[in-house]
């Protein structure tokens, strides 16, 4: 008797072949051919991905991946960011790296990428690694590691990074690798400025105190440590505490403080301050400052954790300080949090859960400490801690609620500048021979040497995809790698690349407006283009015969609201034309917006601008509740100063729900404030990343020579038609996958000496229509 097909993980294999009764599953009911049975279920994936949470660690994706390969066996377990229903019914998982490409090349040849951006909903940042492939599926024993020139071929993490990683680094990039005393690490004028530090002389900071340590700062001025902790009270934040911490770590003070205004929110969770704690207080802020005053020499340098915010309650002016928020560099403006530093770094747990709120003291003597360390030990040292590996570790830990943690408490600083914890994520690719299927890998190069998969090396894309049409279909588990080759990921060509970018995303914010009389009101336009979104910059163009206004926006949709509001409308007492900058780059800008309109990413999610600075996303999410089918309310937040851009966005379950509500919004008022919106260009993962893009220092270019400027010219012409090819391949792929297969697309990311770029992940499952199911 012939033996009978059953379903293993998704994938059909001959009964009796590599039986294991473990990590068999039971064979999904199919439906009778008369009709009559029972209806097979579909896999469906539900992602958190929007405003946010779009960022996903590499240890996440190795989740998600796991439990998609393998299901409830061997230990896999569904993800927190994204759940798999119906995973037994999965066809097969298929993932196809692009390599050394990064979210800056999707954006780039955006439009090139016809393919990708009308099928797969689903997308979020990845930060680049360099070792890609061990991310995706583990490590363990039966992986041998192989020395090789590019990151996908490289299937073992190491513990410290080599030199060329370290170079990388952004903090090697920003103070290079040899020792220097505490000067070179206090912040400059321009940076206390990018960041919102108090400044002498400016109208801001009007009526505040300056401590007036006006002494020349040496390496051996004294360090202190200063942390607050403040409440919501009807005049803003207030502060409730205060710390100071001398270079010995003895306190010098810890003071209650009485805020001016009524409280309306103790945030004790986090303060820990009660309304029955500030009832016998006295000690007003003027008192406080004058303490601080006396208490500083006048060379002291102060140390915090996002220090501005400290000052600014404190509101007190004081030129020397380190923040060991901006210390300890990472990529594209994100920051670490002081928690996982004094872990990281110093061995040290703070902040307890068990604790009522945050301890000030604590916290100055931890930012202390880790400026302390950082001084001491100079930033190759801290470099090769590898934080960001550290940080994903964490992160996995915290997801799958492990008892292991990042590092045992009390442990030494210098056993962890020698053996850094490392907790190597198992490989699950040995899992899938009980199927009798070895996964498949296919790429330019040997990507394998342990025997686990079957790897066939291809020279060209074309070869990869003739062998993946034949071969996908008939694997559990599959990796493909396309690539464009060395000639087009040349560090100056990745440079370039990021300024064209930059530039256009900077055209693309940016609206002039006018003519304007000579007497026109300034205040009034401001006034006016702000109800249509937060504002980056406005300036007055003067060297027309009448003055216009130039506006750069922070979101791409206030740009164009105002573009299609305010065209041809009057302003100031004039009636005036609204339009975007004339280059070159900007010719397909409307064919861009449509684009970006159409995107299915973009689906059923809208803009709304004109909010109150006052309103909280609670009120919010009450005044938002009659809306049908709301399913979720994005309320962007500036990355430095936390504070909400008067504008959010809101995605509902059906399209058609989201054009009825642009109808009802539009005109709307709420809280005095008229309200106006329009459909979504970048509301997920896209918002962030324009926002750290035009926030960049511009680092990333380097000084690119005239010619190298020429040759990127001559080679982003071959490089948009290979972007295309590529494109193209996938869809090929993508068309010959099996129904109810997990696809994912990932964008690794690039490490270079001209900067790091985030990578770029894009998943979905096939459906019986050809595009991915949500």
């Amino acid at each position: 008797m012939a033996k009978a097909n059953v379903r293993l993980n998704g994938c059909r294999r001959p009964a009796g072949a590599g039986e294991d009764a473990g990590a068999r599953e039971v064979a999904p009911k199919r439906r009778k051919a008369d009709g009559g049975g029972p209806e097979e279920k579909s896999p469906r994936l539900s992602a958190a991905l929007f405003g946010e949470d779009c960022e996903i660690s590499h240890d996440q994706l190795y989740e998600l991946l796991k439990y998609a390969a393998l299901g409830k066996c061997h230990n896999a377990t569904q993800s927190s960011w994204c759940r798999i229903y119906h995973q037994s019914h999965l066809a097969g998982v298929v993932v196809i790296v692009l390599h050394e490409m990064s979210q800056l090349h999707f954006y780039k040849f955006y439009l090139q990428f016809k393919h990708l951006r009308k099928v797969f909903r689903h997308r979020f940042t990845l930060t680049p690694s360099a070792n890609f492939l061990a991310s995706l599926y583990g490590e363990g024993a039966n992986l041998k590691p192989q020395n090789t020139a590019q990151g996908l071929t490289s299937t073992s993490s190491e513990r410290i990074p080599k030199i060329s990683d370290l170079e990388c680094d952004p903090i090697i990039r920003k103070y290079g690798e040899k020792k220097q005393g505490l000067t070179s690490y206090t912040l400059t004028l321009e940076e206390q400025k990018k960041n919102d530090y108090p400044i002498k002389g400016s109208p801001a900071c009007k009526g505040y105190v300056d401590t007036e340590c006006d002494q020349q700062r040496t390496d051996s001025s004294p360090l202190f440590g200063l942390d607050c902790e403040m409440c919501l009270t009807a005049k803003g934040n207030e502060v409730t505490r205060v710390s100071l911490v001398d270079a010995q770590g003895q306190c010098l003070l810890n003071e209650l403080v009485k805020p001016e205004g009524t409280v309306v929110n103790y945030r004790t969770r986090f303060s820990g301050i009660t309304k029955k704690m500030l009832l016998p207080v006295k000690t007003r802020l003027p008192d406080i400052q004058t303490r601080l005053k006396k208490m500083l020499p006048h060379d002291a340098v102060l140390v915090g954790h996002s220090l501005n915010a400290d000052l600014q309650a404190l509101e007190m002016i004081h030129p020397s300080v380190i923040d060991t928020s901006l210390l300890f560099a990472r990529n594209e403006g994100r920051r670490f949090k002081l928690k996982f530093l004094a872990k990281a770094v110093l061995g040290k747990e703070i902040q307890c859960e068990q604790k009522l709120g945050h301890d000030p003291a604590e916290d100055a003597r931890a930012a202390l400490e880790l400026a302390q360390f950082f001084i001491e030990q100079g930033p190759a040292k801290v470099a090769e801690l590898n934080l960001e590996t550290l940080l994903t570790t964490e992160k996995l830990a915290e997801v799958s609620q492990s008892k292991a943690a990042l590092q045992p408490q009390g442990c030494r600083v210098q056993k962890q500048l020698n053996e850094p914890p490392h907790l190597p994520k198992p490989c699950f690719l040995d899992c899938l021979q009980v199927t009798d299927q070895k996964p498949l890998l296919l790429g330019r190069q040997e990507l394998d040497s342990s025997g686990l998969c079957q790897s066939n090396l291809s020279t060209s894309n074309k070869q990869i995809l003739q062998r993946a049409l034949e071969d996908v279909p008939l694997s559990t588990f599959s990796i493909i790698q396309f690539s464009l080759g060395p000639e087009y990921v040349a560090s100056h060509l990745l440079a370039g690349l990021c300024e064209k970018v930059r530039s256009k995303l900077t055209d693309m914010l940016t609206i002039y407006a006018g003519p304007f009389e000579e007497s026109f009101c300034l205040k009034s336009v401001k006034k006016e283009f702000g109800r249509y979104g937060p504002i980056q910059s406005l300036t007055v163009v003067t060297e027309t015969y009448q003055p216009y206004v130039c506006i750069q926006y922070e979101v791409l949709e206030a740009a164009q609201l105002a573009v299609e509001s305010l065209n041809g409308a009057e302003v100031a007492g004039s009636c005036i034309k609204v339009q975007r900058p004339v280059t070159a780059a900007m010719l397909d800008c409307d064919v861009l917006i449509k684009e970006l309109e159409l995107d299915v990413e973009n689906e059923g999610v809208i803009y709304v601008a004109g909010l109150k600075k006052s309103l909280t996303e609670a009120d919010l999410q009450e005044e938002f509740s009659q809306l049908k089918d709301l399913e979720t309310l994005f309320l962007p937040k500036d990355l430095q100063s936390g504070k909400h851009r008067n504008c959010c966005f809101l995605k509902f379950q059906k399209s058609q729900s989201a054009v009825d509500a642009l109808d009802v919004i539009n005109g709307w008022t709420m809280k005095g404030s008229k309200l106006r919106s329009r459909s979504a260009l970048a509301s997920g993962h896209l918002c962030r990343w324009i926002w750290q893009m035009n926030h960049s220092n511009g680092k990333q270019g380097g000084d690119i020579s005239y010619k190298k400027m020429g040759q990127l010219s001559d080679s982003e012409q071959d490089l948009r038609k290979k972007v295309k090819k590529l494109d193209q391949h996938i869809k090929k792929l993508y068309r010959n996958l099996l129904n109810n297969t997990l696809c994912v697309v990932l964008f690794p990311g690039v490490n270079s000496m001209h900067g790091s770029q985030s990578g770029l992940g894009l998943m979905g499952i096939k459906d019986d229509g050809g595009r991915s199911a949500c």
